[in-house]
């Protein structure tokens, strides 16, 4: 059986092969907005990732892992992946692109409308358990019962942290010269957009910018991993919650967390673990990262604001980023204070995309909303709690 990390010869090859080959993502607009800009009191732009091929910035990374494979293994090759959806579609408009077969494992739940869509890309779609770790056990028992099968990673792996990297080495163009971002922000489930900001960060000499990463509080993984470490957190290294059990990572020297069961709506987020080379990562980078996590109720409003303002739908998962812009209370917190040379601040928020979503979407929020009426939300930020309008 061909393993995912194909022993790993691929990833000490895979700068070298990347160099020889052309990029199959697309470069995305680095857009400012000036409605978010004017409400925030600094220059906001968006890096607007939903445009990929699929959608989603999983495209980057994914492609160069099927892009190594292929060159590695040859036409027979046999993609399989776990996915609660984007990295999944990734893997199938690659895999079509380079005319190779793709098998994709789905946690129940998916609708007809994203049966579909994987369709269209020739992908054979195998549906299996509640949620996505009991997908990749599934596609991992399936993987080691075909010679030709490369069980792809759909987060946690160097070779998708160097693909996803190419968004910042794009943004440290398209933003205007000698402008450094004050600070990114990012969603983060199992960690891969995080992993490739930061190795991107790193390779154009922003490690000191800070990294506001964003989940919802029902699929926090990330948050609760780091705050299970010496870092960041104001109290330091804690017990995780009650029924959430950890585990040390001895190659990383980190602990993480693991959700047994994601309870929010932004189910794109739906990781149980993260990687823990991307915890390791985030607590030792120079910038720092700010962990935050927020109710699905700013998520849903943050996204029925972005598709007004901008007339894009996204993903909750990617809204997720987007709730600072919208609630300028609790983004002044996350970034507080004016810059020491006078100029006015400069933010980057990741537009990560995502497909599973519609216009249908947009009315089921607004009718949760509606129905909940809350008027205040509790947002965590590194180990505080804070109370936020929802108004």
């Amino acid at each position: 059986m061909l393993k995912s990390c194909f022993a790993y010869s691929m990833q000490v090859n895979s700068a070298d092969n990347a160099s020889r080959m052309e990029n199959m993502w697309l470069e995305t607009p680095l857009v400012r907005s000036p409605h978010l800009s004017e409400q925030l009191g600094c220059n906001v732009y968006l890096k607007l990732e939903n445009l990929q091929p699929s959608q989603s910035y999983k495209y980057r990374g994914i492609s160069r892992f099927v892009q190594l494979a292929v060159e590695s293994h040859g036409s027979r090759t046999h993609l399989m992946i776990a996915s609660s959806g984007n990295a999944g579609l990734a893997a199938a408009m690659s895999a079509k692109a380079l005319g190779v077969r793709c098998m994709v494992f789905l946690p129940e739940g998916a609708s007809q409308r994203v049966l579909q869509i994987f369709q269209t890309q020739g992908a054979d779609v195998r549906v299996h358990g509640k949620g996505y770790i009991d997908a990749l056990k599934e596609a991992t028992v399936a993987a080691e019962s075909d010679p030709d099968a490369v069980l792809l990673p759909s987060y946690d792996h160097p070779v998708l942290w160097e693909g996803h990297a190419s968004m910042i080495e794009e943004v440290s163009r398209q933003l205007p010269v000698n402008c450094k971002p004050d600070a990114i922000f990012c969603s983060v489930g199992g960690g891969g957009l995080a992993g490739g900001v930061i190795t991107g960060c790193r390779s154009v000499g922003w490690d000191d910018v800070p990294l506001v990463t964003m989940e919802t509080s029902g699929s926090n993984c990330f948050y609760q991993s780091v705050a299970l470490n010496e870092g960041p957190f104001v109290n330091g290294p804690g017990d995780p919650p009650s029924g959430v059990p950890s585990q040390y990572n001895a190659k990383h020297d980190v602990t993480v967390a693991r959700l047994s069961k994601i309870t929010s709506m932004a189910s794109s987020l739906g990781a149980s673990s993260p990687a823990a080379a991307v915890v390791k990562m985030a607590l030792t980078r120079k910038g720092r990262v700010k962990c935050v996590h927020a109710d699905d109720t700013l998520a849903m409003q943050s996204c029925l604001r972005f598709a007004d303002d901008h007339k894009m739908i996204v993903e909750l998962a990617c809204s997720v980023t987007l709730i600072p812009v919208y609630y300028p209370e609790l983004f002044h917190r996350l970034i507080p204070g004016e810059r020491v040379d006078g100029r006015v601040r400069t933010v980057v928020f990741i537009v990560c995309g995502g497909f599973t979503t519609s216009v249908n979407s947009l009315g089921e929020y607004r009718g949760i909303i509606e129905a909940r009426n809350v008027q205040q939300c509790d947002v965590w930020c590194n180990g505080e709690r804070w109370a936020i309008s929802s108004i």
